[in-house]
């Protein structure tokens, strides 16, 4: 008895001690160590049933937050407090907005509530009952950025101001992210625990040094990349590998009909590994004027069929409808390449264009030995390398022309095409539009498989010419931490995103997103995971297998993924990467959106029997010449004063007969011609000869 009475008294001696403790000092603020709640008393942890209690949206968050102790340990009654002022003032209907402000209304319930909201520098104002907690300073302006639209009677002042008055930048404690060094035990707030990284939420202490994965469409089928045709319209156009082009308006409207349907041309597979189907689509840098486009795909026609190939990768160009922006015409195809592939891996097929306006064609080894090769008889000589050309030619009889920098321009045992070749499966390039050095080369980087056979391991490649990466070693090569193959994806020119702009944004088909970064002295290129926040934090989060990247007209990055790979399934999905730390489209980031228009070249126009080049020459097809190609072609011409109205059909002179005039029998293939008629033949005929003699 005597010993408890001594256990007792020492009981109560601490805890007045502590009481008294829980008052501010001439520093103005407690100890760290001492915890206490809003109203000075000590935090109280909560039963078992407490923690599962989930009676409104705020107790779900508040449990969320402080799982074992807290400040409002009781029923509904406790949290009321927590909308007694706040009803009017913590009101808005936006949803991200009101996502951060149930997170700010559990601070009353944080074991660490007196500090958060006495602040010293608070206090030395008119007293009266602060509205926020001492906010860390990243998430006051996130907070102040995403809110001062929807609850304008709580932001009067400007962001620096506003974080000055709320936020806190040394190392006391702020809300949500709690000093780390304050001292760590069974009763600490969640956010303090070692073994917070094993709970299902993201690490709010890095919540905001990471980025979010905005959906922005589903139902996609096997969507295989996303790019921006650059006249000024911000349309995406998605690529899926069954072989349609999609549209996505600026308005994020998907529209029905397709840009592109070329279904029936394309061989796609069907398991998970066989990379045939539509592979890639890259516009002209002059598309505004001249509405080229390139696409490549595979394809198994009836010519093909003999042989030990699998299939052909075709480049072909097409023009953009004359009478729809937002369809193209496939009855302007023009084949520019094709290669034959064995294998149905290691495809490559990706189609860019650099900053000089020539076009880069990528082309994985399909997995093809040497012995292959000779079987093939030199028809892969393309596999495994980079090919340069230059399609605005005005040659009609070749669709490009080899430029004269390419590295295997005088060759005679490489193709000149040739601009680098050892690549074994790229997963998709990107060039930066921002950079040239003296010798104006581009920057291009490549994400690439290391063994011919392995998948696993991965290499980034900074493209140069006429390197040879079967020998040439890799800016960066990647630890193989899993089965996944890497995804190339774009060098971030962006405007939302200060932190990332400059770096390589890429991953793996797992769906784990890296950057690569090189320092601004130069020197070695430093890589980093690339942290996406969780669906309660961002909305939306990243799942399934990453398919490919894209990038808009303003330099954001997308991210397709789908979460089967069966090309019939509709759960491809469409992402866009955001920074958290800055608002969705800030102001110096808006760019107006032009209407798509109508092509209005004179070659578009008037070319009617033949094509147009992508410099605006009109190309004849066979049996049409002239200016614009309105002039028939008769070979051999039309005799006795005969007229070509249509290829290879004479319109013969009374007298003479024949496919060509040649016989004197009287009438036009077997018809006689008035007088009239002669006049009006022969008056044709003059104004025919004097337009050729004026050209």
């Amino acid at each position: 008895m005597k010993h408890l009475k001594i256990v007792l008294v020492m009981a109560i001696a601490v805890n007045v001690w502590e009481c008294s403790d829980a008052k501010f000092g001439e520093k103005g603020e407690i100890s760290p160590r001492r915890r206490r709640c809003y109203d000075g008393s000590l935090p109280k942890r909560l039963k078992k049933r407490d923690r599962k209690l989930s009676l409104d949206s705020s107790v779900e968050v508040c449990h969320r937050l402080y799982p074992r102790v807290s400040c409002c340990p009781t029923k509904r009654a406790a949290y009321q407090i927590l909308h007694r002022r706040d009803a009017r003032i913590f009101s808005t209907n936006n949803t991200e907005c009101a996502k951060l402000l149930e997170e700010i209304k559990c601070a009353r319930c944080s074991p660490h509530a007196q500090v958060l909201f006495h602040s010293p520098d608070n206090d030395k104002g008119p007293h009266r009952e602060p509205d926020l907690p001492r906010l860390c300073h990243d998430y006051c302006r996130n907070f102040y950025y995403t809110c001062r639209g929807h609850i304008p009677e709580l932001f009067q002042a400007d962001v620096d101001e506003f974080c000055q008055y709320y936020g806190r930048r040394d190392n006391g404690l702020c809300f949500p992210d709690f000093h780390k060094k304050q001292t760590r035990g069974p009763a600490s707030n969640y956010l303090d625990l070692d073994d917070y990284e094993k709970t299902e939420d993201i690490n709010r202490k890095h919540k905001h040094n990471c980025y979010c994965a905005q959906e922005v469409v589903s139902g996609l089928r096997q969507p295989v990349g996303v790019v921006n045709c650059g006249d000024g319209s911000q349309r995406l156009f998605i690529l899926e590998k069954e072989g349609f082009v999609k549209i996505l308006t600026h308005s994020m409207e998907l529209i029905k009909e397709p840009f592109l349907d070329i279904h029936k041309l394309v061989q796609s597979g069907i398991k998970g590994g066989d990379e045939r189907g539509l592979l890639s689509l890259a516009f002209h840098p002059n598309y505004k004027k001249n509405g080229k486009l390139y696409v490549s795909y595979t394809t198994n026609q009836e010519r093909w069929a003999i042989g030990p190939h699998d299939h052909i990768l075709r480049v072909v160009e097409y023009t953009v409808s004359r009478k729809n922006p937002n369809q193209a015409d496939v009855r302007t195809q023009r084949v520019l390449m094709e290669v034959a592939e064995l294998h149905r891996k290691h495809l490559g097929g990706q189609l860019l264009f650099g900053p000089n306006g020539l076009l880069h064609i990528f082309l994985g080894d399909g997995m093809i030995t040497l012995d292959n090769m000779e079987e093939m008889d030199g028809l892969s000589d393309f596999t495994g390398a980079v090919l340069r050309v230059d399609v605005d030619t005005d040659c009609c009889n070749a669709p490009y022309s080899i430029p004269l920098n390419n590295p295997y321009f005088n060759s005679t045992n490489q193709p000149p095409e040739l601009y680098a070749h050892g690549l074994r499966d790229p997963g998709r390039c990107a060039v930066d539009r921002h950079y040239m050095d003296t010798n104006r080369s581009v920057l291009i980087l490549c994400t690439d498989t290391i063994g011919r056979n392995n998948t696993a391991a991965g290499r980034v490649l900074q493209i140069l010419k006429g390197r040879d990466y079967e020998h040439e070693p890799s800016i960066f090569e990647l630890k193989s931490t899993s089965s996944a193959a890497p995804v190339g994806g774009f060098i971030y020119r962006g405007c939302q995103s200060r932190r990332l702009y400059g770096s390589y944004v890429f991953g793996d088909r797992n769906g784990n997103l890296r950057v690569l970064q090189q320092p601004p002295a130069g020197g070695a290129w430093q890589e980093k995971a690339l942290c996406l926040g969780s669906s309660s934090a961002c909305g939306s989060t990243l799942s399934g297998h990453i398919l490919g990247f894209g990038e808009d007209e303003l330099g954001e990055v997308y991210i397709l993924a789908t979460s089967k790979s069966m090309v019939q399934s509709h759960s491809g999905k469409l992402y866009r990467l955001v920074d958290p730390k800055r608002p969705l489209v800030p102001k110096e980031c808006q760019r107006p959106v032009e209407a798509p228009e109508l092509l209005v070249t004179a070659c578009s126009r008037q070319c009617k029997n033949g094509h147009c080049t992508p410099t605006g020459r009109c190309c004849c097809s066979p049996g049409w010449d002239g200016p614009f190609c309105r002039v028939a072609k008769c070979e051999p011409p039309c005799r006795h004063g005969g007229v070509c109205i249509e290829p290879n059909k004479c319109y013969c002179k009374s007298g003479y007969s024949g496919e060509h005039c040649e016989k004197g029998e009287g009438g036009v293939v077997g018809e006689a011609r008035d007088g009239i008629l002669d006049q009006i033949i022969d008056m044709t005929s003059y104004l025919l000869d004097l337009t050729s003699y004026i050209v």
